[in-house]
């Protein structure tokens, strides 16, 4: 049996209700939910102090832990994995920058402390306040910059786990990078994007 028809089976189990399927289906998808990670953290400042393997797992976590989600594919699922952790390294980047921001703690002398990438969390958080307004008016095209962007996912992939035409994620793609582009005031989205 093929590794993507696997991981179709143990999804269709999930969706039937078996929650062993969990734990089946974690040594199946964990090498590629590490190369997602990766892609992840590829876009992190250095040194951050969440590694790709904490990544994997505390959004592995989340899905498990999440509403029960009528799982499509593999796509689907790689897709949701790809939100999920663009959501933990938000909250980290958040937090973070609250507490950069003093966040309750005792000031420390600007000799002492340590480089941080405050330009690369403002962005990132940035990019998210763009992407939740963009969702509130059109729910699809956020999800292709999610998967496009934050999953590296291709084309095909993306047209396949949101169940649209190619020429649809095109579309889309160019229009929302163009908007999102405008809306952060540079060219955002235009280093390091796949076509």
């Amino acid at each position: 049996m093929s590794p993507r028809h696997d991981v179709t089976e143990k999804l269709v189990a999930l969706a039937g209700g078996r929650a062993e399927a969990w734990d089946e289906l974690m040594p199946v998808v964990y090498d590629e939910l590490k190369q997602l990670a990766h892609r992840h953290m590829a876009r992190e400042r250095p040194g951050h102090t969440l590694g790709t393997t904490a990544l994997v797992h505390e959004a592995y976590l989340k899905l498990v832990d999440g509403a029960r989600v009528e799982w499509r594919d593999r796509a689907h699922f790689f897709a949701l994995a790809s939100r999920a952790m663009r959501h933990i390294l938000i909250d980290y980047a958040r937090t973070r920058n609250r507490e950069k921001r003093g966040g309750g703690l005792a000031a420390v002398p600007l000799d002492d402390a340590s480089s941080i990438a405050v330009d690369d969390i403002e962005d990132l958080i940035a990019l998210d306040d763009a992407l939740r307004k963009l969702e509130a008016v059109n729910e699809r095209q956020c999800r292709v910059v999610e998967y496009r962007f934050f999953g590296a996912m291709s084309v095909k992939e993306t047209a396949e786990a949101l169940g649209i035409s190619e020429a649809s994620v095109k579309r889309d793609w160019s229009i929302t990078r163009a908007w999102l582009n405008q809306e952060l005031g540079g060219s955002a989205l235009d280093t390091g994007m796949p076509s």
